[in-house]
């Protein structure tokens, strides 16, 4: 099979010849080019290359075009910070004060430098990978951007203090991730993943997630023009299962703190679960433990198809070895065999 009928079988909920895995890398491209994060990231071509040598070494079943987590707020003017052995971060919010956001309209794609660094990325991952790899874009959740647009307490006031300002954010933020997404999906992207941590129960109870972030999905993800999966980023999803499965998306990523034969039973050939793998420890396992962590998961979740092996976070640190890397990949493909044994 090739790496999309692998992924689309088991989306179905039937058994392919082996376990899809997803190693979501992003920095190591830099490792793989010997240049620094920072341009590493200045350019799609870079990028694009970085994920072929990538998925050349490891066989994983994706490409992945995700640059860095503020990349939108750097479209909407904000600043980013570069590390030597990190992820980029958001600078100052861009948002200091609430009375800001009734005057603020979304950005436009077109034009806008560090998103067409994407979109040249994609398309080029698209001429190589032809259909048969699936290429994975990202959007943030428009639930969960504005921690970084404004800062998490003040955020939080928001919500709770002033609605009526929320309700204006969220359009805004609903109308750039739908334009984004769709524009992803036109340059090649087979499917987006809809980053969503601020809706998980880490961050907020259900009943405010029910309140807010589920409706903004609700809109967001029906107007994204391709298949989606909604992630939380490290946050517990057990307890919203039902709730993600109404909102008409395909995958669910869960979090290392959950138990991944729970979250499978409960998901109910309605989602593919797609985890879990504990990106932290990952960069100090041994070998063993590497393989001991891939058996286990692909002991509770493979059975029947409907599951992604993948860290549970959606990008794996920049420390994870190579070696560890590859342990993974090795693992998968001596015990990821269908039937599992």
């Amino acid at each position: 099979m090739t790496p999309l009928e692998r992924v689309l079988t088991t989306l179905g909920h039937k058994e392919p010849d082996r376990v899809p895995f997803f190693l979501l890398l992003t920095m190591h491209g830099a490792k793989e080019l010997g240049m620094t994060i920072k341009e590493y990231f200045s350019d799609g071509k870079n990028v694009a290359e970085g994920q072929l040598r990538m998925r050349a070494k490891y066989g994983h079943d994706c490409l992945f075009p995700f640059f860095y987590a503020p990349i939108e707020v750097e479209a909407w003017g904000g600043e980013v910070i570069f590390n030597e052995n990190g992820p980029p971060n958001s600078g100052a919010p861009i948002i200091q004060n609430p009375k800001q956001i009734l005057n603020m309209n979304a950005p436009t794609i077109e034009g806008n430098d560090c998103l067409e660094k994407v979109l040249e990325c994609i398309r080029i991952l698209k001429e190589e990978a032809k259909d048969e790899v699936p290429i994975i874009g990202v959007v943030m959740s428009p639930f969960s951007l504005p921690v970084m647009q404004m800062g998490f307490e003040a955020y939080l006031k928001l919500i709770y203090e002033k609605p009526e300002v929320f309700e204006y954010l969220m359009k805004i933020n609903e109308e750039f991730a739908v334009s984004w997404a769709n524009k992803q999906i036109d340059a090649g992207a087979t499917a987006i993943t809809y980053f969503d941590p601020i809706s998980s129960i880490s961050m907020v109870p259900r009943e405010l997630f029910l309140k807010t972030g589920f409706w903004v999905a609700k809109r967001t993800l029906a107007r994204i023009k391709g298949p989606t999966g909604v992630h939380f980023a490290s946050g517990r999803c057990l307890p919203i299962i039902d709730d993600v499965a109404r909102l008409g998306t395909s995958i669910i990523g869960t979090s290392v703190l959950e138990d991944l034969a729970e979250v499978k039973s409960k998901c109910n050939r309605r989602l593919t679960v797609l985890g879990n793998l504990n990106g932290i420890e990952m960069c100090r396992w041994t070998k063993k433990e590497a393989k001991e962590a891939v058996k286990n998961a692909i002991d509770k979740a493979a059975s029947g198809g409907g599951f992604i092996l993948a860290d549970n976070h959606g990008e794996i640190p920049f420390q994870v070895s190579e070696e560890i890397l590859i342990t993974i990949a090795k693992t998968v493909n001596k015990y990821g065999q269908y039937p599992i044994k």
